[in-house]
């Protein structure tokens, strides 16, 4: 066998046949995780703003609880019920709001049609789709790029008929999510009240744990906002903290 003929079969044994998969490790493919309940129906922020709302609340109000709480079982199961049933009522209020808020965001399709259809001439009407349409794509495309996407919107508006706005199934389902959140930030608070018999040492646990989660709140925001984690912590206790103290002031 020549230098060519050997060549030529080494390189045929080096290849795969057609319709054979590489021989050797494969890198492992990663599935999408799929999002649980909350997140489906909540963004990162809402989900985040909401447990903040939560811890607020929860220590707020055990604080201003602690001032007038029993000693003793009673005072633990005063400031027990004062944690979980005001995180309880402002879970529910909280979800109420996420539904109109909701409601009003999805009205603004309406209210684009309308203008639209009011304005008197074709640049009088790209104009309005301008103002209320730019601020939600600023940033993401360029200015020659915008306005072929006003011309579009104008095209799909002008004879379109503004939509009714109700309530839709998925309006209840971030409603739900919100209460959730709201809720289960303050149930580890809540835990130290259901072992100690102490009122206050129970309170000052809840404390403790309490700040650890505005902590942790600080950490998973400092993740979306490319921020650092342990400043944004930091920063994230420290407001916490300053908003429970207005709170209180105000007799919150």
């Amino acid at each position: 066998m020549n230098s060519a003929t050997a060549e030529s079969a080494h390189a045929s044994e080096g290849r795969e046949a057609p319709g054979k998969r590489p021989s050797g490790p494969q890198p492992a493919s990663h599935p999408r995780r799929k999002k649980n309940f909350l997140q489906q129906h909540l963004d990162p922020a809402s989900r985040l703003g909401e447990v903040l709302f939560g811890l607020i609340m929860v220590l707020t109000v055990t604080l201003t609880a602690s001032l007038t709480a029993k000693s003793g079982a009673a005072g633990v199961r005063q400031l027990l019920v004062a944690a979980v049933g005001c995180n309880i009522a402002w879970g529910i209020i909280d979800g109420v709001m996420y539904i109109m808020n909701c409601m009003t965001v999805r009205s603004g399709k309406a209210r684009l049609v309308r203008a639209v259809q009011k304005a008197p001439d074709r640049a009088s009407a790209l104009e309005t789709i301008r103002l209320m349409v730019e601020p939600g794509f600023q940033y993401l495309t360029k200015p020659r790029d915008k306005e072929a996407v006003y011309e579009a919107i104008l095209e799909e508006v002008v004879h379109a008929h503004p939509p009714r706005t109700k309530v839709i199934l998925e309006d209840l389902h971030g409603a739900v999510a919100c209460f959730l959140l709201v809720v289960l930030s303050c149930l580890p608070a809540a835990v130290p009240f259901l072992i100690f018999s102490n009122p206050t040492l129970a309170l000052r646990v809840s404390n403790v744990l309490l700040i650890g989660m505005l902590f942790w709140v600080g950490q998973k925001w400092a993740y979306y906002i490319h921020g650092n984690r342990l400043l944004t912590g930091v920063v994230m206790v420290a407001v916490g903290l300053a908003l429970v103290g207005l709170a209180a002031l105000l007799g919150g």
